[in-house]
């Protein structure tokens, strides 16, 4: 958890100013620094279920290690980029290893998890990045304020990143007594290679069939939160009229993100997953709900003098209540994909519950900047709504029965 928090804290310490930095140093105009930025996204989708295929063929620990080396050292090259092609190229690579620590990293914890306390574990484990959200954009935003230094951002990034390699180098996993390799193959976590015929190349390898509807079920909610997340700030500037609070915002939906996690630790323990799930995914849908419709009634003629009230209540409330909702529906989607996944296919299962969201998120920022060009953001935000709905009414027709369908005894 320290390591998985310092890895999201040097990605998101660049997240917010990166844009910044390549239009004062370069030039770029807002196309090209958008071109520049989404081949990161790019790459650690690609990488992702190749990372599962390789956690799941060699020791664990090793991939670990060597793909949160690669992802440290990256952070120098962004010093030494002294062109906007070289920048484009480390900032492209540099996706690579993002996506093979972060499948690596989680699957390293669930297994050092004791298997009584997995699904508790993993949902406390992930609050790790929503600390990191929360805390990380606004402690890079005060340093550049205060010292107008790029440079030392990615020295700090980079130094951060150490650190959560060498927490890392510290954790031990047990190699399988040979004993429990012989008469039980599925137990067998840092050390498969001690299965008697090398891995086998296949579909499944890189992708969990055997939770196929769970993932296609959480791309409609990463479709849901990539439109929110990167049209919000237009869409509040344009449609609701404010000029700011994007930041408040995102900071309640840490809020909200937090507190799922230490209030539905019990359930989690309890292996109440279909119902944290559900409990999560209709919180949300009631947040993007608010977030759309409150806009609309505080506009109408019977509330045109509370619009602004209307407006605020909308736009902060929906935060919390988002961040509540996948709080509460992340940990518990990864534990149902874990669930129906056997021990040596724990890093496909991340990797799998990692691309599905990755390519909801991918369609969401896709499809609603379209449906904006061509219709509207309001338009765009109304088939959130839509999608988040549809989500919901897939898993409670189809996934909740499916996960129990396919589970797998301990």
């Amino acid at each position: 958890m320290t390591a998985n928090f310092a890895l999201f804290f040097a990605f998101y310490l660049l997240t917010p100013l990166l844009p910044l930095y390549l239009y004062e140093t370069f030039g770029a105009t807002k196309d090209v620094i958008g071109l520049v930025l989404s081949g990161y996204t790019i790459l650690a989708l690609l990488f992702r279920p190749f990372s599962g295929f390789i956690v799941d063929s060699f020791p664990r620990k090793t991939v670990l290690l060597i793909s949160f080396s690669a992802f440290a050292i990256f952070f120098a090259g962004y010093l030494a980029a002294s062109s906007l092609l070289l920048f484009t190229i480390v900032r492209t690579l540099h996706g690579g290893p993002f996506g093979a620590v972060t499948v690596a990293n989680s699957t390293v914890a669930i297994d050092v998890l004791p298997s009584s306390r997995r699904n508790e574990g993993i949902g406390y484990y992930g609050l790790s990045n929503n600390l990191a959200m929360a805390i990380s954009p606004t402690f890079a935003i005060f340093v550049y304020s205060e010292t107008h230094n790029f440079q030392l951002l990615f020295w700090l990034a980079f130094a951060i990143a150490t650190f959560g390699l060498l927490v890392d180098s510290t954790i031990t996993l047990h190699k399988p007594q040979p004993s429990s390799i012989k008469h039980h193959p599925s137990n067998i976590t840092n050390y498969p290679s001690a299965l008697s015929h090398p891995p086998s190349i296949s579909l499944d390898r890189f992708f969990l069939k055997s939770g196929w509807l769970i993932g296609v079920n959480m791309v409609f909610f990463g479709f849901c939160f990539g439109v929110l997340s990167n049209y919000l700030a237009i869409y509040g500037k344009q449609v609701l009229h404010m000029t700011g609070g994007t930041g408040a915002w995102f900071m309640l939906c840490s809020i909200g993100l937090i507190l799922s996690r230490l209030q539905g630790g019990k359930a989690l323990r309890e292996g109440k997953l279909t119902q944290n799930a559900a409990e999560g995914m209709v919180i949300s849908l009631i947040g993007y709900t608010l977030f759309i419709l409150m806009p609309t009634i505080g506009g109408s003629k019977f509330f045109t003098f509370h619009f602004s009230l209307f407006t605020s209540i909308g736009y902060y409330g929906s935060a919390l209540l988002i961040g509540l909702g996948n709080g509460h529906l992340w940990p518990a989607f990864q534990n149902m994909m874990i669930s129906v996944a056997r021990h040596n296919e724990r890093g496909t299962a991340n990797s799998t519950i990692l691309v599905s969201w990755d390519l909801g998120m991918g369609l969401g920022i896709l499809i609603g900047g379209v449906l904006a060009e061509l219709i509207s953001y309001s338009f765009a935000f109304w088939t959130v709504a839509i999608i988040n709905l549809a989500g919901v009414t897939l898993y409670f027709v189809r996934t909740r029965q499916f996960y129990f369908t396919h589970l797998l005894s301990e």
